[in-house]
């Protein structure tokens, strides 16, 4: 049988546009804000009620459910699962953000990477956090895990690619798929390589503050 990845496009009976994820519903196919939120980013209020939905079970928490844009009929799907999770975070990420924390091609070791060269904090710290949230084995202790690197990219103004951590979620119930997962997030963390990029020192830019390398908290 096969899997379709994405939901099909409304066919011709069909009036209703289909939704495309909430980290993408103020973006340009450039990748840039819509007018309507330009230098602002999402409402505030919208990004809070997304945020309620940490640590909280999908479909738990009415106020998010405007913001599904996977296709169920009540059913509680892996892909369900896997918005719920991305969607929260990006609620973190993106809040006091004024540029969109959701950037194509940039998952998550790559993100944590740039935290890393940031030199904001002890790479020991930074590491040990990064190494904890890999070996968990449960997408809910990988969520509770990615709370407090998310909260260091969002300090630092660092993007990721939201429908590739959503993917990735997907996996991580699965052990052959997480241990995938797991191996593309170490290779890309662990790069020796030239990632400099237009993003990149925008993103280093933005979040430059005064000071040296300190201490990654250990709570999230």
């Amino acid at each position: 049988m096969t899997t379709v990845t994405n939901p099909p496009l409304p066919g011709p009976e069909s009036t209703e546009p289909r939704r495309v994820p909430y980290w993408r519903r103020y973006l340009r196919a450039d990748g840039t804000w819509l007018p309507s939120v330009e230098n602002n980013g999402p409402p505030g209020e919208e990004l809070a009620d997304l945020r309620s939905g940490l640590g909280q079970p999908a479909g738990s928490v009415m106020a998010l459910w405007p913001y599904y844009a996977t296709e169920t009929d009540g059913v509680l799907t892996p892909e369900l699962h896997a918005e719920h999770g991305a969607v929260t975070l990006y609620g973190l990420h993106q809040q006091g953000q004024n540029r969109p924390m959701h950037r194509k091609h940039v998952n998550l070791g790559r993100a944590l990477r740039r935290l890393r060269d940031s030199e904001k904090f002890l790479d020991s710290a930074l590491d040990r956090r990064v190494e904890a949230a890999a070996t968990t084995t449960s997408v809910p202790a990988l969520l509770y895990r990615l709370r407090g690197l998310i909260t260091q990219l969002r300090g630092q103004g660092i993007p990721l690619d939201y429908d590739q951590l959503t993917r990735d979620l997907r996996q991580w119930s699965h052990p052959e798929r997480r241990q995938w997962v797991r191996r593309r997030w170490g290779l890309a963390y662990y790069a020796r390589g030239d990632q400099n990029s237009a993003d990149n020192n925008g993103a280093a830019a933005a979040g430059s503050t005064p000071g040296g390398p300190t201490e990654v908290p250990s709570g999230t």
